[in-house]
C-alpha cells in the first residue's frame, strides 16, 4: 500500500471526524442518527489502517494498486479542500445532522454553497471515494455506498425542512439552480413544492 496516500486519506478522515468538536454549534449531541451517518468515516479511516498493518489483500489486481492510489490523491485532496471552503463559507457554526433544534436562521448561498447545496457532505462523501479507489475492498465499497445512502437521507430530511421553514420559497428557488452534492449542469430545475 502506498504510504504517501495512507497518510492523507488517514489525516482527511481525522479532520472529517474533529469538524463536530472545531466548527459545529455545541448544543447538538452525537445522538443514535448522528453516529448511524457517521459510521462508515470512522470505519473506512479504521479498515485502512488495519488493512496496511495486517497486509488485506485489496479486490483488484496488484498492478493496479499504484493508478488507483494515484486517481485517490485529487479525491481526498477535494474533500479537504472543500471542508475548508465550507468553513470559510460559514460566519457562524451551523448545527449538527439529526439534531431537533436545527430550525434555519438563514439560507446560505454563497461561497460553497453556491454550486453545491450540501458541500461538507459532497466532500465527505468524495473522502469515502478516495478510500475506495485506494483500496478497492468489499469494506471500502460499503461504506462509500452506505456514506451515500445514509448522506443522501439525511440532505433530504434538511431540505425537507427548509423548504417548508420561513425560507421556504428562497430555497425552493436555490434548489432548482444547484445540485445537491455535484454542481448542477445546465438550466435551473423546476422544483415541486
Amino acid at each position: 500500500m502506498n504510504e504517501p496516500v495512507l497518510v492523507l486519506l488517514t489525516l482527511n478522515f481525522a479532520f472529517i471526524g474533529i469538524l463536530p468538536r472545531i466548527f459545529f454549534r455545541s448544543d447538538g449531541t452525537l445522538n443514535a442518527r448522528w453516529w448511524a451517518t457517521a459510521s462508515p468515516f470512522f470505519v473506512a479511516s479504521i479498515f485502512l489502517v488495519a488493512a496496511y498493518f495486517a497486509d488485506w489483500a485489496a479486490l483488484v489486481p496488484q498492478a493496479w494498486l499504484r493508478p488507483l492510489a494515484v486517481a485517490a490523491v485529487p479525491f481526498s485532496v477535494a474533500s479537504v479542500a472543500l471542508i475548508w471552503m465550507t468553513l470559510g463559507t460559514h460566519r457562524v457554526p451551523i448545527s449538527l445532522w439529526h439534531q431537533d433544534n436545527d430550525a434555519p436562521r438563514s439560507i446560505v448561498t454563497y461561497g460553497a454553497y453556491r454550486w453545491i447545496r450540501h458541500p461538507f457532505y459532497a466532500s465527505f462523501i468524495s473522502a469515502l471515494f478516495a478510500a475506495l479507489l485506494y483500496h478497492p475492498h468489499w469494506v471500502t465499497g460499503a461504506t462509500f455506498l452506505y456514506g451515500v445512502v445514509a448522506l443522501n437521507l439525511t440532505a433530504a430530511r434538511e431540505e425537507r425542512r427548509l423548504a417548508t421553514s420561513e425560507f421556504g420559497s428562497e430555497y425552493q428557488e436555490y434548489m432548482g439552480r444547484t445540485g445537491r452534492f455535484t454542481p448542477r449542469l445546465g438550466g435551473p430545475v423546476r422544483v415541486a413544492a
